[in-house]
């Protein structure tokens, strides 16, 4: 019979170290106390790791008001991934699957990179850590929760969006230029009106929205918020903007029901929205309706917008 000694593992100096935990936290953007939500999450952490001897608190990521449906959005989500890629964490902990991801793909492709790099992830609400391979299923299934909640809450909103679409109480989000908000009401900027009429006067004189946009960048005409460079679709979005006769077009576009969500033209798959005096009038109806019809013109004539191809 052969001699068999049996060797006891040993502790080296490395494992003998306390483990290096990050916490990350998001808070919603439809949570209705963003900030103290987030404030208690990050306190939360902090105390959790004070009194342990074998974990230490390395760092805390916090997204605010960050969607959890798309990571790329999530500046402090991808600062804690390439943390763990340098070697900097062995452990994570988070209050959810529903904080760590609300998409299901995006929430196992992480989870499976982080075990690749031996690194474990521990839901508090769920019970559940990524240290017990028996977990990745129960994974799949919370994953799947979490994108269906996502999914419910869009729902909702664009729910609220479209009824408030229909009885002319929507706000719009963004406003063209020459106009901005003050308090409650929206009002025109005059130097920026003024440029606007004057877009309109001259494409309808028979200037194109090329020569248009390059007249105004060599006036250096500041373009807001936008920015300072001019140009012809610029122009276009300018002309075919019917707000600017104070009245308004909702839902143009729309977002689809399958995960993930897109946005697209509404091409007459929805109602749209006609609704009158959402805001001050800048061009008469009159002006906006011969812009329309020399742009289908020129559209139906292959025409060049540098050209001068005036209205008869």
């Amino acid at each position: 019979m052969p001699t068999v000694t049996i060797i006891q593992p040993t502790i080296s100096e490395e494992q003998n170290h306390k483990l290096r935990c990050a916490a990350y936290c998001r808070v919603s953007s439809n949570s209705e106390d963003q900030l103290n939500s987030f404030m208690a999450q990050t306190r939360y952490y902090e105390k959790a790791f004070e009194k342990s001897d074998r974990e230490q608190l390395v760092d805390i990521y916090a997204d605010e008001g960050i969607t959890g449906t798309r990571e790329d959005k999530r500046d402090e989500f991808q600062r804690m991934i390439k943390d763990c890629r340098r070697g900097k964490i062995d452990r994570i902990y988070t209050k959810s699957i529903s904080r760590f991801a609300r998409n299901t793909k995006d929430c196992l492709k992480n989870i499976r990179e982080l075990k690749s790099l031996g690194i474990t992830v521990f839901f508090e609400k769920e019970n559940i850590d990524t240290a017990k391979l028996t977990d990745e299923m129960m994974i799949t299934i919370m994953g799947g929760l979490a994108q269906e909640e996502s999914t419910s809450i869009s729902q909702n909103m664009r729910w609220s969006v479209q009824k408030r679409m229909e009885n002319g109480t929507f706000n719009p989000p963004s406003l063209p230029y020459g106009y901005m908000r003050m308090e409650q009401d929206i009002v025109t900027i005059e130097n920026e009106a003024k440029i606007v009429r004057d877009i309109f006067t001259q494409y309808i004189n028979g200037i194109g929205m090329e020569t248009i946009a390059k007249e105004l960048n060599k006036k250096h005409i500041d373009k807001g918020s936008k920015g300072f460079i001019w140009c012809k679709n610029t122009i276009r979005y300018i002309l075919m903007n019917e707000k600017y006769t104070g009245m308004s077009v909702f839902r143009k576009f729309y977002t689809t029901d399958n995960f993930p969500f897109k946005q697209k033209e509404n091409k007459g798959e929805f109602d749209q929205y006609l609704v009158q005096e959402t805001m001050p009038v800048i061009i008469s109806e009159d002006i906006f309706e011969k812009a329309q019809q020399l742009i289908s013109i020129r559209k139906s004539m292959g025409c060049r917008e540098t050209a001068k191809y005036p209205l008869s």
